[in-house]
């Protein structure tokens, strides 16, 4: 098994190029609007036609797993790289418009690195850390146009999701009043609210929340889109949404207009908030409830003039034909999985979220992988090297103390009868003075003086 850190770091290059790949991957797409994607993406990214036709066939053939990057045979040294890196930058500057793989092919023919030393994903790697991207450099040429209004055809195509200033209530410490958020996730196409909720906190673990429950009462969306808050850029999100096949899509940096729907849906949720306050909700499980009842009576089942006359979200959500796609509770728990690293305790357990897990006295010292579902975290999921995964339980501290644990026997000192070490020493003396003939033989001056007096 890799190191956690190489796998995060596959399962993140395997997700960013899920998330290139993903407009090829759409059913009914004809080869001409196909070739115009690929043609598009290639510019953009500045990857070759050739390899997004392989990432795309890697993905049919072993799913998400075959865009991991494949075990790396050998590298250029460091040395060599950062070398390389500088011509790179200045082959970029001399033509924005050079690919990656075109910059390695000049480098190669001029010999600074030698061929096939220097991968495509190391130097686009480097290059984007440097600020020399082609996404990057294409940035300062791109120029401002006017927007247009869209609309997907069918649900489940496209979901925003956006989160929302609540009331305060009387939820924090010694009844004192604290804000909640409202979390949004609304369908592009129907107006629909598949999920709505408010949340004590504003952070990514309320998003997690929002986002799963959504998907198991209305199916897996085939994109999102999402601005640019702190809350929807993590990894965690780029590998559900990679693990589940949906596209993941960010707003430009400062333009509202392009979450239009969803922003126009929270000036909706300000009449609710202004009847809310009438009521005085003490309990957030209260407001949740109140919340629930006005989207069923004052907005799902309300016409929507987007939608058409006396068309209403709950009602163009459910007429649409185009199925829904579920996936299995595995599926879903694996793709909502977090992972991290812990260190096993002289004890055999681990710490985790301020308590104690119980992992096993043989791994005493090692560093272990832990999966878990943060919606629930009694029992987790520990993974380490060859061995086969296992669960690991809250320790429950008993009367008695545990015994001390015998030492493995791989770990055992092996009994012997002799020094290898001083054995191989008297070999190494022994062959030293074969190779170092005497400097001066004796026998050979006495031959040639003359004895005679």
């Amino acid at each position: 098994m890799k190191p956690l850190k190489n796998q995060q770091k596959d399962e993140e290059m395997a997700a960013s190029k899920y998330q290139l790949i993903a407009p090829l991957l759409e059913d009914g797409l004809d080869p001409a609007k196909e070739r115009e994607l690929r043609m598009k993406i290639s510019e953009s990214c500045g990857l070759s036609e050739r390899s997004l036709r392989r990432y795309v066939a890697n993905y049919h053939k072993n799913g998400f797993m075959g865009l991991r990057p494949a075990p790396r045979k050998g590298q250029a040294s460091s040395d060599a790289i950062n070398k390389a890196v500088e011509h790179a930058i200045l082959l970029r500057r001399e033509v924005p418009g050079r690919s990656v793989s075109q910059i390695i092919q000049i480098l190669e023919w001029e010999g600074v690195v030698e061929v096939g030393a220097l991968k495509r994903s190391t130097l686009q790697e480097r290059l984007s850390e440097k600020g020399y991207s082609s996404r990057q450099m294409k940035m300062y040429r791109q120029t401002s146009t006017a927007t247009r209004r869209f609309q997907r055809r069918h649900r489940n195509q496209l979901w925003h999701s956006d989160i929302k200033y609540g009331p305060y209530l009387p939820i924090g410490p010694a009844g004192t009043k604290k804000q909640v958020y409202l979390v949004v996730f609304i369908d592009d196409a129907t107006r629909f609210v598949v999920h709505a909720s408010f949340y004590a906190l504003q952070d990514s673990h309320s998003i997690e929340d929002a986002f799963r429950q959504a998907i198991q009462k209305h199916g897996v969306p085939e994109s999102v889109y999402f601005d640019n808050g702190k809350q929807y850029r993590t990894k965690w999100m780029n590998r559900t949404c990679s693990k589940m096949g949906t596209r993941l899509l960010y707003a430009k940096p400062y333009s509202p207009e392009s979450t239009g729907k969803v922003e126009r849906f929270n000036r909706t949720i300000d009449s609710f908030l202004s009847e809310v306050s009438l009521e005085k909700p003490n309990r957030l499980d209260k407001l949740n409830e109140l919340l629930e009842v006005w989207l069923s009576e004052c907005y799902q089942h309300k016409a929507h003039t987007s939608l058409g006359e006396n068309v209403s979200p709950m009602s163009a959500f459910r007429s649409d034909q185009k199925a829904l796609r579920f996936i299995s509770s595995e599926e879903l728990i694996d793709a909502f999985l977090h992972c991290e690293a812990r260190k096993v305790d002289k004890s055999g357990c681990i710490s985790f979220l301020d308590k104690k897990y119980e992992v096993g006295i043989s791994f005493v010292g090692c560093k272990v992988d832990v999966l878990y579902d943060p919606a629930d975290v009694s029992e987790l999921t520990i993974e380490y090297q060859e061995y086969s995964p296992w669960k690991a339980t809250e320790l429950v501290i008993g009367e008695q103390t545990g015994k001390r644990p015998e030492l493995p026997e791989t770990l055992q000192k092996l009994p012997v009868d002799k020094s290898r070490l001083l054995r191989a020493a008297e070999k190494q003396r022994e062959s030293r003075q074969e190779i170092q003939p005497p400097a001066v033989s004796y026998r050979n001056v006495n031959k040639g003086v003359n004895t005679d007096v």
